[in-house]
């Protein structure tokens, strides 16, 4: 008899983590190894599931693909370690005629940019191809935060085989998933592309997976699964443990069977004892053939009050936009920020921004600043917002704030690394890439949350993203331009510039985009100073003629600042015929050479009005 077969009439018990076992070993390397290099210990794992009462085991394969394996060196081994896998279930399951499931994991979690999901279909189908040649009983998917990926993953291996197909997803809150989805909305999708068993595994514990299932309708054909965690995680002596006991584990077996689910096994923490337990519990009872699920609770989301300003990225497709960045302060005092940002904005500057620890060195935060500014002095703040210092924790609180606060524009960056600034020993976080960051920023304008859980009301943010000009090859910028458009950018804010040709190439470079360019212009205060921002700073190179115009300066500090604005004079001159945004870097605080090209900028645009009047 199938395992599909069994399933209708038996509610059947899995086996549970392999990789916790292997954990209590003290075995904390690449666990795919060990199906090579200690396959006796792979196996004794099987047999005690087996003996526990596991009508279904499964290789130890979760991270068995190319992408995962890259992580050790171990990329090039995927056939010998897939093959190793099946052949020691295979051997384990073969006296108590067990069902043997191929295991593939997911790959995605929050971040998507480190894998493409055509890279991601790649490296699965090699490893489906190998655990496919060796016979299962079926093929789990497992552990999937991304339902892009499983989607894809799942019609993919529907069209290579006609073994029963489990498909379970991961979720961060109980009942709906990392992109807002409804649980109950998900595994019915699964069915439809041809999943029989759809269902859900780690990061919840019984209790957390329980109340998910409750709100589940039962599929019209496919049958349900779960492997729930031990428990919620904890850390002791900086060891990950689960304080489940194995008989609450049992107990709470029966409750998921009373939601429907007819196969239930055990994710991270769950032990043979676990896995006994619930069999216990189970053994007697018969699949739950009707279930009224409980309505799907309707959450309000309210709707964002309107901006008290015309959004950048909608005013610069109309007409002339002018932002200034104005550094918050590496100190405590902060006068001479505040004047210098009344003015600027007095002058006409549509916002006044703000970097977040620019080259990795700590100074004052720019949402207090930014709220100082908007609140006593009614300045219209930018913050930026860079993925180096916060994880998804912070992130999301540090956005939550922002809105509060009313402040709604945003240029999302990854961030310079920690190495190059003030500490150099403190900790990079970069849980996920600028890409990623405005993708979930514009999650919250939705009202969801990073999670997926809703946020009540709807966040109003409007998103820029950084451009980099200053490359080899300006097509592959361009390229990376297009894919922040598909994750979400508004409008984008670029590097400075000092090149009159660089300017135009730029422009036929990117006349095709419809997303607005805000050009960046910052000028030189000394030779000194552009050969530093040339030669250390990432992703601004100065031209020959403006290096060598600033080096005639000499020590003249007068006559440096004099051709700096020159300098940025001509370059603005330009910019302001092929783009409506310019963006003005304020070098060192001295905001009155920023003054003095906001003039410019505006006698530029009379100008040109007069002309269009004559003409």
């Amino acid at each position: 008899m199938g395992l599909l077969e069994k399933l209708k009439t038996h509610v059947l018990t899995a086996d549970g983590a392999i990789g916790t076992v292997l954990y209590g070993y003290g075995l904390e390397y690449c666990h795919e190894e060990m199906n090579v290099h200690r396959p006796e210990l792979i196996e004794k794992i099987h047999r005690e599931y087996i003996a526990a009462g596991a009508d279904i085991i499964q290789t130890n394969t979760y991270g068995a693909n190319a992408i995962k394996l890259a992580r050790y060196g171990l990329e090039s081994r995927v056939q010998q370690f897939n093959e190793a896998a099946m052949t020691i279930a295979k051997r384990a399951a073969a006296d108590g005629g067990q069902f043997v499931l191929g295991t593939i994991g997911g790959i995605r979690g929050i971040r998507k940019s480190d894998a493409t999901l055509e890279e991601i279909l790649a490296t699965v189908e090699e490893q489906a191809t190998v655990l496919l040649a060796g016979v299962p009983d079926g093929l789990l998917l497992e552990t999937y935060y991304d339902f892009e990926e499983l989607t894809a993953t799942l019609t993919m291996l529907r069209a290579k085989t006609t073994l029963p197909i489990i498909a379970q997803v991961s979720m961060h809150e109980p009942g709906v998933l990392q992109n807002g989805m409804s649980l109950n909305n998900a595994l019915h999708e699964l069915e439809a592309l041809g999943a029989d068993i759809v269902g859900v595994n780690c990061r919840l514990g019984p209790h957390h997976t329980i109340q998910a299932f409750e709100g589940v309708e039962l599929p019209e054909k496919a049958f349900m699964s779960t492997y729930p965690n031990a428990s919620l995680l904890d850390l002791e002596d900086g060891r990950v443990v689960y304080e489940s006991e194995a008989d609450y584990f049992g107990r709470a077996a029966v409750e998921l069977r009373d939601q429907g689910v007819r196969l239930i096994g055990g994710c991270c923490g769950t032990t043979p004892k676990h896995i006994a337990a619930a069999k216990k519990y189970l053994e007697e009872l018969s699949p739950v053939e009707e279930k009224h699920a409980k309505p799907e609770k309707v959450e309000v989301v309210r709707e964002a009050e309107p901006p008290n300003y015309e959004p950048l990225h909608v005013k610069v497709k109309r007409e002339r936009s002018v932002i200034v960045e104005l550094d918050t302060p590496r100190h405590l005092e902060i006068e001479g920020f505040i004047e210098g940002a009344q003015k600027l904005y007095e002058a006409g500057a549509d916002v006044v921004m703000m970097a977040d620890n620019s080259l990795a060195s700590p100074r004052i935060s720019n949402v207090a600043m930014g709220a100082l500014l908007k609140e006593t002095h009614g300045v219209r703040p930018l913050t930026h917002i860079t993925c180096r210092d916060r994880n998804l924790i912070g992130l999301q609180s540090h956005l939550m704030g922002l809105n509060a606060l009313g402040i709604h524009d945003i240029l999302a960056v990854t961030g310079d690394p920690t190495k190059v600034g003030d500490f150099p020993g403190a900790t990079s976080v970069y849980d996920v890439s600028s890409m990623e960051l405005i993708q979930l920023i514009k999650q919250l304008n939705e009202g969801v949350s990073f999670s997926g859980k809703p946020l009540r009301k709807k966040a109003n943010f409007s998103v820029a993203a950084a451009f980099n000009p200053n490359v080899r090859v300006l097509d592959r910028a361009v390229a990376r331009l297009e894919k922040k458009i598909e994750h979400g950018a508004d409008y984008f804010i670029s590097q400075p510039v000092y090149s009159k040709e660089k300017i135009v190439e730029i422009y036929e470079a990117t006349k095709h985009l419809e997303t607005p360019i805000y050009l960046g212009i910052m000028p030189v205060t000394s030779y000194k100073s552009a050969e530093f921002l040339h030669h250390e700073v990432p992703g601004i190179k100065l031209s020959d003629d403006a290096l060598a115009r600033m080096k005639a300066c000499g020590d003249d500090k007068e006559r440096a600042t004099l051709e700096g604005i020159a300098i940025a004079k001509e370059l603005v001159e330009v910019a302001a015929e092929y783009f409506n945004g310019i963006y003005l870097i304020t070098p060192f605080l001295r905001y009155d050479m920023t003054l003095e090209l906001m003039e410019f900028i505006e006698q530029l645009d009379e100008q040109k009005k007069g002309v269009s009047i004559n003409g």
